[in-house]
């Protein structure tokens, strides 16, 4: 652009020392073409940048790790002028890290038209992946002058996490949401407003589980097996606040994220019910969310990924315990970074649960090993970064 603009200026030199050294009709008329022709040039880049518009379209904004997801870039040309040459510069990141990947996109536009350009992405992580565009200019047909149009440009992609498989025991204990009527479809339980099943007795039943009117219909005892509840109060506890500033970063929260689907997955094959919380950097508030099947998982999961801010600011967890005095629970799983004792501490000493675990995640294994476990009423259980399966092997919940 500026090796035109040069030739222009010493093209328009040479015109105008003919014209005065030969005074000619067509040296006025050479002079005045070569001084017309970037004025037209700047007029027609300059009309058709006030009638261009510029936008992303990023499909469903949700996506899975490690698969291609497609962003279009769309130019609209609403003037009557040709854009020869469009030159974008996209920029993505993942919100957990600082680290911006960049790569241009040249178009032409024609008038009175659109122009699309696809480009796909992928992300290793999950997180949300934001795409900008830090710049886009347009340049007039013999390129002199460039405009810059589509500023603050962005879209984003829920990068979603994947689960993995887990071993440990579900322990149903006492504590029931007395005003929830879920129940187990394959176990049998204790609970005597729902039945579960009617069967032969056999030696040892209890007397008071006899269903006398049918027994008596076919001439033998029939029993009735109550129905197990499986909406008890066990929470799991995500804890977003980022502890560590470095090239873990990324895994850790990755990692974070994926333990909390991988357990949730398993509370939900194991029937039961229980509810993720989590702080939302969009509402600045702790969210809570049920998750009663793989539907809720999903919505709630992609609702985590959304609601982190750019800049990953988290209230202390303790707030949110703090807030809720009186909160009584079967299990609590505390998701996390490898943080200060204070809140673990806080945890083990102030939250009332029968079952209390603190799954943190650390960067290696040696970290792992060295994670003291001195907390009388919560188990500490590393897990290091990537290795979800085996470093969580028989959790109870």
């Amino acid at each position: 652009m500026l090796l035109m603009k040069i030739i222009f200026a010493i093209l328009i030199i040479i015109c105008a020392i003919f014209y005065i050294m030969y005074i000619w009709n067509f040296a006025l008329v050479l002079l005045a073409v070569m001084i017309a022709i970037p004025v037209i040039m700047f007029l027609s880049a300059y009309i058709a940048k006030r009638k261009m518009q510029v936008y992303f379209t990023a499909g469903e904004k949700a996506a899975s790790k490690n698969e291609n997801f497609p962003i279009q870039l769309t130019v609209v040309n609403d003037s009557i002028f040709h854009i020869g040459k469009a030159e974008a510069t996209i920029e993505y990141y993942n919100v957990f890290n600082d680290q911006i990947n960049s790569f241009e996109l040249h178009l032409p536009v024609q008038a009175k038209n659109s122009q699309s350009t696809t480009f796909q992405l992928s992300s290793k992580y999950c997180g949300i992946i934001k795409v900008r565009c830090a710049k886009l200019c347009i340049y007039d047909p013999l390129r002199i002058f460039r405009f810059r149009i589509g500023k603050d440009l962005e879209t984003e992609v829920a990068v979603l996490p994947e689960g993995h498989e887990l071993g440990g025991i579900v322990s149903f204990t006492d504590r029931i949401n007395e005003e929830s009527s879920i129940f187990s479809e394959h176990r049998p339980g204790d609970d005597p407003s729902e039945v579960f099943d009617l069967r032969d007795y056999h030696p040892g039943d209890k007397l008071n589980r006899i269903h006398w009117k049918l027994s008596s219909k076919k001439d033998q005892f029939i029993v009735k097996d109550y129905s197990l509840p499986v909406d008890v109060p066990s929470t799991l506890f995500i804890n977003m606040k980022c502890y560590e500033d470095s090239q873990y970063t990324l895994p850790v929260f990755d990692t974070m994220v994926e333990t909390l689907v991988s357990i949730s997955q398993f509370l939900l094959e194991n029937e039961r019910v229980h509810s993720i919380a989590y702080y939302s950097g969009r509402t600045s508030s702790f969210n809570e969310a049920v998750i009663t099947d793989t539907e809720a998982l999903a919505a709630a999961v992609k609702d985590l990924i959304l609601s982190i801010s750019d800049d990953l600011t988290c209230e202390d967890p303790q707030l949110y315990f703090d807030e809720r005095p009186n909160l009584a629970l079967s299990s609590l799983t505390f998701i996390t970074q490898k943080p200060g004792d204070s809140i673990l501490s806080y945890i083990d000493e102030n939250v009332d649960a029968d079952i209390k675990n603190a799954v943190v995640v650390v960067n290696t294994p040696d970290d792992a090993a060295a994670f003291p476990d001195v907390y009388p009423e919560m188990r500490i259980m590393p897990v290091v970064i990537g290795r979800i399966s085996s470093s969580i092997k028989d959790i109870e919940l």
